[in-house]
């Protein structure tokens, strides 16, 4: 007889919320966002997640995602967000997740910020691979730049610079659009323990993109393997408020 415990089923995807949200750790706003993702093998990811959940999958495939974005006046608890250092760009890897419990997230393998004490309040505090970047983001009629090189830690060198041209909005997100960006949680590992912190923001409002520009090394120094096509989705969003609950134990029940 096995000792494992089963495995649930993922919970279904869903353009709202997937569960309600108690209290809040953390507010923000992420503002200006281009999502750029590639198809990639499950087998690819799952060494680089944390223990307890394995790649989300869809057709029997996972994807890498990167993604850019304006971080706008994070706040603790209800506390008024924090307009200087709360607010800055910030470009992250992230990988699809799914744990025993059936819960989807995310797995963030890098995050680069332009403030450095959030990036150092991040890391020590959360354990998060927050790093110190050079950023830029400029807005011109349609068309958004990010730019990022790294500063603090390295790899020195790993940088990005991503240029899309803003389409229009999307109706009726596809079943992909949807798997890619309505993800209601964050996997992580916290001083040794599984860490699973909920989120909850309006339905995204999303729009066609093109990538006009794409320069990048994030997602190989992030440990993954060089996106060898061109992306599979690129999103574009104005953005949302959001709200982060307090970190759930395995089993869904809030931490004290």
């Amino acid at each position: 007889m096995s000792l494992l415990a089963p495995v649930t089923a993922p919970e279904p995807v869903t353009a709202d919320p997937a569960r309600s949200v108690r209290g809040s750790l953390l507010t923000q706003s992420w503002l200006d966002l281009t999502f750029l993702h590639w198809a990639a093998d499950p087998a690819d990811v799952a060494p680089l997640l944390p223990p307890g959940t394995r790649p989300d999958t869809l057709d029997g495939v996972t994807y890498v995602g990167l993604v850019a974005f304006r971080m706008h006046r994070v706040g603790w608890f209800r506390l008024p967000g924090v307009p200087y250092l709360g607010t800055f760009p910030e470009t992250n890897v992230r990988l699809y997740s799914v744990d025993e419990h059936g819960r989807r997230g995310v797995v963030f393998r890098s995050l680069e910020a332009s403030r450095l004490v959030p990036v150092a309040t991040a890391r020590l505090g959360f354990r998060l691979p927050y790093v110190w970047a050079r950023m830029s983001i400029d807005r011109q009629d349609d068309t958004v730049t990010y730019t990022s090189a790294r500063r603090w830690p390295g790899p020195r060198g790993a940088h990005s610079r991503i240029s899309v041209r803003i389409g229009e909005q999307i109706q009726e997100p596809t079943g992909l659009e949807h798997f890619l960006t309505a993800r209601w949680g964050m996997h992580s590992e916290f001083f040794g323990r599984q860490m699973y912190l909920p989120n909850t923001h309006p339905r995204w409002p999303l729009h066609r993109a093109e990538l006009t520009e794409c320069d990048e090394s994030l997602v190989v120094a992030a440990g993954l393997p060089k996106p060898v096509r061109a992306p599979v989705s690129v999103l574009y969003s104005p953005g949302v408020p959001v709200r982060f609950g307090g970190p759930l134990r395995p089993a869904g029940i809030p931490t004290p």
